[in-house]
């Protein structure tokens, strides 16, 4: 696999010690760093387009809001080997998958609680395998109007506010996630990226679904970009 510019090789190292230096100050980078956001509404398919990335799965699933916490997911290529290290648990590394999804519900609920709470405060985890490339990419909580546990009644506000703190910042570039099954003229996920970016210069949009029409090409089961 080829890693690609050699300047920006040795860049992302350095960009992924900055982002766990200021995770753990509990403040935000003061600069823009390179970064891919992902967001879409919920059951979207955010998950499996993350996963893609990678290659595993590895990120929770179920009904609802199942993204409650940012997740800074920083990929690094090496030939060493697959595992995942979490920057709450420092020296431990995590090399069965199962294993990663475990640890990012616990550390979920430990800040938001079981019932659906939501929190800014991202979840760092370090992905290191062969198989991906040097990215940083960032799973938010998807878009919903309606509250259900322990989520406040303006959760749609507290999770749009949640996003724009990302996706505003001039190095993201926005992965809008949307189902093939839905009118794409009321994806929730495109509105808010053509709402930060009009021209259309900083986002990518992803079609996600069992079958898809786009053009004259049928793709099943499949992300389309």
């Amino acid at each position: 696999m080829s890693t690609g510019n050699h300047g920006m090789e040795e860049l992302i190292p350095i960009v992924n010690k900055l982002q766990d230096a200021f995770s753990q100050l509990g403040s935000n980078v003061p600069f823009d760093l390179p970064q891919i956001a992902v967001v879409g509404g919920q059951s979207a398919g955010k998950s499996s387009v993350l996963e893609n990335f990678v290659g595993r799965d590895f990120l929770p699933r179920g009904n609802g809001i199942v993204t409650r916490r940012p997740l800074i997911l920083q990929l690094n290529h090496t030939k060493a080997g697959e595992w995942g290290e979490f920057l709450h648990a420092k020296g431990k590394k995590f090399t069965d998958f199962n294993e990663i999804r475990s640890e990012i519900e616990d550390e979920t609920d430990r800040m938001t609680g079981g019932n659906k709470g939501i929190s800014p405060i991202p979840i760092n985890l370090r992905v290191y395998s062969p198989h991906v490339l040097n990215l940083t990419l960032i799973d938010l909580p998807g878009l919903t109007k309606v509250p259900v546990g322990d989520q406040p009644v303006d959760i749609e506000f507290q999770i749009r506010e949640m996003l724009m703190q990302f996706i505003t910042k001039s190095n993201c570039l926005i992965l809008a996630v949307s189902p093939a099954n839905s009118d794409l003229a009321n994806s929730d996920a495109l509105k808010i990226a053509k709402e930060v970016d009009p021209q259309g210069t900083g986002g990518l949009s992803v079609i996600t679904g069992q079958s898809c029409l786009c053009g004259t090409l049928t793709c099943q089961g499949r992300t389309v970009f």
